[in-house]
């Protein structure tokens, strides 16, 4: 951030501005000035005045982010690492270490190795824990740690990490590290191929041509496109995966703004590869945005089956707005609506509870709205598929098991237990079930559910009130009687959760390539996808075709 006194100058030219804008602006045009005036003579004197030393920027970036919160959690600034990050998210490529990492505490954990990219050709592993980057301690680095492990192409990095509580230290070779949109496809038997679409970059697309080209030319005669998890990306992008199933010159999305710029229809613009070939796509709770897109449109369109769980429900879209200092503004500008005319946007921003939290859609206020051959889709809530599977959602221990890692953790603990599985496929028994109720209970492991949440801020409030004495009995008996249903929970879902034991631990010897081959003959919303297309009376009639 630039220091104050070049701020002050800028301030005046960017109001003058603003008189520019048009009619619309003129209205708020004073009251903005006005709040421009104040903020810049408050961060003047606070930095001028305030007792201690101030970081300015440090300050402005809070300020910021504090008031863009108050909107919606799309609206974001970007500082400078924030934009590179950013770059690399939609285009794909960026020169790294080829691995997921995560920040906690005063370490980086490896979650996930790339395939042959340089942290795995340095031997590192997911559970590592980095706590020193060339003469950077972690404990003493506040900011993205994860830009330590950027850099030019060849760059030496020396790295200090621990092991299985055994501190190790080795050398990475930073190269050229490429995120592919599709990071999987293959034939699953004669007729039936099947696409794993991960990310809407730059890239997907063509990615996504490619594979279904390739796939019809070894035979395939229906698609299977997953969409689970994936988090969604450029709108563009969703229009042209479209493309390829429908004809040129389909309306795919449009989006609406107060502003008429904004405001703007989506056609697809190139001829289609396959108008008739039967398509099966997967969504589940974590498929957003650019998913709903392609998911959405599609089954407006009647031209494929929508299998899985409720999507997430991300109707709105955004546009990044380059700032000066190479910074950069996301913010929300139009609600996109698919070809029926729904907006499956499930939470409102505008309308927020007394805790500040936005209000989700309530089912019954649902709109009902028709597809081209007439069934009935809504708005509202993401998009419901045509057929909903139970298998789809994960219970509420699942969920607090994968956010806070007691699945992860395990595995990694696993690994090194058995060290020479290779290319088996691990069979988790009841008696390794027990084990691992085990180690969440020697790891002293918090589910953090919102229940648990609520409990303890109850105490950490009474402790505040200092009346923590007075109801610590019961709250012993309710913090007991929570362990206990997080225990039958446990029991309730271990067939779920043996099940992703199993799938994380193909991961750690086999990458994501192994992981997918068990995906495709184990999966059940494949199996379910695979079923459907094989019944072509029952594929028409879903559709109505």
């Amino acid at each position: 951030m630039a220091p104050f006194f070049k701020k002050k100058y800028i301030i005046p030219i960017l109001a003058s501005a603003f008189i520019f804008v048009g009619a619309s602006f003129k209205n708020d045009f004073f009251e903005i000035a006005k709040q421009i005036e104040i903020f810049t003579t408050l961060f003047k004197e606070l930095n001028t005045n305030y007792v201690d030393e101030t970081n300015p920027g440090e300050l402005m970036d809070s300020a910021i982010k504090g008031m863009l919160a108050s909107l919606d959690p799309y609206t974001v600034y970007f500082n400078e690492q924030d934009v590179l990050r950013f770059k690399i998210n939609n285009t794909g490529e960026y020169t790294g270490i080829g691995a997921l990492i995560t920040r906690k505490q005063d370490k980086l954990i490896i979650k996930e190795i790339y395939k042959n990219f340089p942290a795995d050709k340095a031997g590192f592993k997911p559970g590592d824990e980095i706590i020193q980057i060339g003469d950077v301690l972690l404990s003493d680095f506040k900011e993205d740690a994860s830009q330590l492990l950027k850099g030019a192409k060849n760059t030496k990095i020396d790295i200090k990490y621990i092991r299985q509580g055994k501190v190790n230290t080795a050398q990475i070779i930073l190269d050229e590290v490429e995120i592919k949109s599709v990071p999987f496809f293959t034939k699953i038997d004669e007729k039936t191929g099947y696409i794993v679409l991960a990310h809407f970059n730059k890239k997907a697309s063509n990615e996504t041509k490619e594979a279904l080209e390739s796939l019809k030319r070894q035979g395939a005669e229906r698609i299977i496109l997953d969409l689970r998890g994936n988090p969604g990306g450029l709108l563009n992008e969703a229009v042209n995966i479209c493309n390829l199933f429908v004809p040129k010159n389909e309306v795919i999305v449009t989006t609406k703004s107060k502003i008429e710029n904004h405001n703007n229809t989506y056609k697809t613009a190139f001829d289609p590869v396959d108008t008739q070939i039967p398509l099966v796509i997967i969504v589940n709770g974590r498929s957003a945005s650019a998913s709903e897109i392609v998911s959405g449109a599609l089954q407006d369109l009647d031209r494929a089956v929508i299998v899985g769980s409720r999507s997430f429900g991300k109707g709105l879209v955004q546009k990044p707005i380059d700032l000066t200092y190479n910074t950069q503004l996301k913010v929300t500008i139009s609600r996109y609506y698919t070809p029926s005319g729904r907006c499956i946007q499930a939470l409102d921003y505008a309308h927020k509870d007394k805790n500040g939290a936005a209000t989700r859609t309530s089912e019954k206020n649902y709109n009902a709205f028709k597809t081209r051959k007439g069934r009935t889709v809504y708005d509202g809530g993401g998009v419901s598929p045509d057929i909903e599977l139970k298998e789809s959602n994960t219970s509420v221990i699942t969920d607090a098991l994968l956010k806070n890692d007691g699945i992860f953790n395990y595995v990694t603990r696993y690994y090194y237990k058995n060290p020479n599985l290779g290319d088996k496929i691990p069979t988790i028994t009841d008696a390794d079930y027990q084990d691992f109720k085990l180690f969440l209970k020697a790891e002293k492991f918090s589910f953090d559910t919102e229940t648990e949440l609520a409990l303890k801020n109850t105490l950490a409030v009474a402790k505040k009130e200092k009346i923590d004495d007075t109801i610590s009995t019961e709250y012993q008996q309710l913090l007991n009687a929570l362990q206990k249903s997080e225990e039958t929970q446990l029991d309730k879902n271990k067939e779920e959760i043996k099940k992703i034991i199993v799938e994380e631990i193909i991961k750690r010897y086999q990458y994501q390539e192994g992981f997918y081959q068990y995906y495709i003959k184990n999966n059940s919303e494949i199996q379910k996808s695979i079923d459907i297309l094989n019944n072509t009376t029952n594929y028409k009639n879903i559709l109505k075709i």
